[in-house]
C-alpha cells in the first residue's frame, strides 16, 4: 500500500473480469474496480481498458454505482432473478434430482426450470467426436419463486433434504440463490 495512496491505477483488460458466467458478474468487477480505484491519491489518475460502452465501464468512469445498482436491480426484476425473486438450485445425478423434485413441496406459484446437463466447466468435453452421448453425469434444476415466497421455498428445501437424509437417498446439492447457474 502505497503511502497517501498511489499516483495512478491501470485496470488492463476489462472484458476478462466480465466475461465469467455467474450472475453477479457485472457488479463484482464494478466493485473491484471501485476499490482499486480508491486506492489512488487526490488528484491522481484512474484509467480503464475495456468496451467504453459497457454499463460496468461506464458506472465507473461515471463513479455511478447507484445509477448501475438501480439499472442492475430494473433488470434483475424484469428477469425475475435474485433480489427481486428468490432462485434455489439442486443438483445430482439424474435419479437423485428427480426423486428430489418429485418430494419437494413447493408453494403454488414455484416455477421448476429443467432439470438440465450441467456442462463440465473442465476435463472432457462431452458430445466430443468419437464419443458416444451418455447419460449425463450431473443434472439441475432451478426452482424459482417471488420474493415473498422466499421462507416458504427455504422451508420446502430443508424439510426435502431432512426426508432425503432420512431415507438415506442419493446426495443432491441445494442453492439458494447461488451467484452462478
Amino acid at each position: 500500500m502505497a503511502e497517501g495512496g498511489y499516483a495512478a491505477v491501470v485496470l488492463l483488460d476489462a472484458w476478462l473480469l466480465l466475461g465469467r458466467t455467474d450472475l453477479r458478474t457485472e457488479e463484482e468487477a464494478l466493485r473491484r474496480w471501485a476499490n482499486a480505484v480508491g486506492l489512488v491519491r487526490p488528484g491522481g489518475r484512474a484509467v480503464v481498458v475495456g468496451d467504453p460502452a459497457h454499463p460496468a465501464v461506464q458506472a465507473l468512469v461515471r463513479w455511478d454505482p447507484a445509477g448501475f445498482a438501480e439499472r442492475e436491480a430494473q433488470e434483475r426484476q424484469e428477469a425475475h432473478l435474485p433480489p427481486a425473486s428468490r432462485l434455489a438450485t439442486i443438483a445430482g445425478e439424474p435419479g437423485a434430482v428427480d426423486d428430489a423434485l418429485t418430494l419437494l413441496r413447493l408453494p403454488d406459484v414455484a416455477e421448476v426450470l429443467g432439470p438440465v446437463p450441467v456442462v463440465p466447466v473442465r476435463g472432457g468435453l462431452r458430445g466430443a467426436p468419437g464419443r458416444a452421448e451418455a447419460e449425463p453425469e450431473e443434472v439441475r434444476a432451478v426452482v424459482r419463486v417471488p420474493r415473498a415466497q422466499g421462507v416458504a421455498l427455504a422451508q420446502a428445501l430443508g424439510e426435502l433434504q431432512r426426508v432425503r437424509s432420512a431415507r438415506k437417498l442419493d446426495a443432491v446439492r441445494v442453492q439458494v440463490d447461488p451467484f452462478s447457474l
